[in-house]
């Protein structure tokens, strides 16, 4: 793999315990909103400045919490590698998709029926507790 995508994402439950993903337009996988952070944005800055855009959502900053950091496969990119900064977030409504963003989907974490990306795949969705 020959370059590394630094990102942060979000990962937001509803009260079944489903997440929030999205599929950007001209892709197939879906993934936690979120993406690449502008120069000098912190971590959490680029999570809420992202969810904003694409999904026109006001997160809290001061309400993420940090799940962790990944690195797998890029889902969108050949030859490679996402580095993530992953948070949690409270539960907000989702209206609609913005920017690239094409299609929502509330999936269960532990029976999906969609593509999801490998950093949700692999990473993230096995770490969740079943809530």
């Amino acid at each position: 793999m020959s370059e590394t995508i630094t990102v942060s994402a979000v990962v937001i439950r509803d009260a079944e315990g489903r997440v929030l993903t999205v599929r950007k337009r001209g892709t197939s996988a879906f993934m936690f909103p979120g993406g690449k952070p502008e120069q000098g944005e912190s971590a959490p800055r680029t999570a809420v400045r992202e969810v904003a855009e694409e999904l026109g959502i006001e997160l809290r900053e001061d309400e993420l919490g940090l799940l962790g950091e990944f690195t797998t496969a890029a889902a969108n990119e050949t030859d490679c590698r996402v580095h993530a900064t992953v948070f949690t977030h409270p539960y907000v409504e989702v209206h609609a998709p913005r920017a690239e963003i094409d299609e929502v989907a509330w999936v269960d974490p532990h029976a999906s029926d969609v593509q999801l990306a490998p950093l949700l795949k692999d990473a993230v969705l096995p770490q969740l507790d079943p809530s």
